[in-house]
């Protein structure tokens, strides 16, 4: 097995920080009641912001780990049974990764899609790292262009284990969604979070032919590794935009 396959980094940030915080208590022989230190000095510990070290620690409070107090921080619950996080009530607020019909939805655009492959074949090796399978395990890859409103917005490329969802192999995109898909799987594979890079640069031949433009037309690629509820990275997929149909949003936080 290639070394690295199963690497921390590969886990969203949040669960890192969890991973750290829990290995850190059980090297200090932390017992239950204990109290933690406080969000600010977790939060420079680990170098992270206030909000991914609140998403750790709710992460470790969902599996029974840690326990909050209205007035008093964080405390030690128990560090010896790890059960499953419970799932959540319709009332919920869940946050979950947006696919494009997602957003076409919300936004009231109708959204389409053209499939230009759909293919089942062995992962490479750097595939199987950034997913967390066995180089050579069944690897679902979909090639789509995507509209909205008939207009081109993206050359999609997507890439998923396919015993995440099997069914995955005998389902039409041209009209299916593929969140909706993976959300219908047994188990449930829900779109949580999500590791996102965008760059810019010059469109290759292939996509000046697919998006009727020329070699001046900017293009936007982003590159999106997502997780499940459970934190495993259940899609890898590369996006490319024509800039003049594309903006990127963020919120920006300190770390301090």
């Amino acid at each position: 097995m290639p070394r690295g396959l199963f690497a921390d980094d590969a886990l969203p940030l949040y669960e890192r920080t969890a991973k750290q915080l829990l290995d850190d208590l059980r090297a200090t022989a932390a017992h239950p009641g204990d109290r933690l230190p406080s969000e600010r000095a977790l939060a420079t510990r680990y170098a992270v912001s206030r909000v991914t070290l609140r998403a750790a620690l709710a992460d470790l409070e969902s599996r029974g780990i840690v326990r909050p107090s209205s007035t008093r921080g964080w405390f030690v619950a128990d560090l010896d049974q790890l059960p499953d996080p419970p799932a959540a009530t319709p009332t919920e607020a869940t946050p979950q990764v947006q696919g494009l019909a997602d957003f076409a939805r919300v936004n009231g655009l109708t959204p389409s899609s053209r499939v230009l492959s759909a293919t089942v074949r062995p992962a490479t090796v750097s595939e199987a790292e950034d997913l967390r399978i066995a180089p050579g395990a069944d690897l679902f890859e979909l090639h789509r262009l995507r509209f909205l409103d008939g207009l081109l917005v993206v050359l999609e490329h997507n890439r998923l284990p396919l015993a995440a969802c099997p069914a995955l192999a005998e389902t039409d995109f041209n009209t299916a969604s593929l969140y909706a898909t993976l959300r219908a799987a047994d188990p449930p594979q829900t779109p949580r979070v999500a590791d996102y890079s965008c760059e810019a640069r010059h469109p290759t031949p292939r996509e000046m032919e697919l998006f009727e433009i020329g070699d001046t037309m900017p293009m936007l690629v982003a590159t999106t590794l997502t997780f499940n509820q459970a934190g495993r990275p259940i899609e890898l997929t590369v996006q490319v935009y024509r800039g003049d149909r594309y903006r990127f949003r963020a919120s920006i936080t300190n770390p301090a």
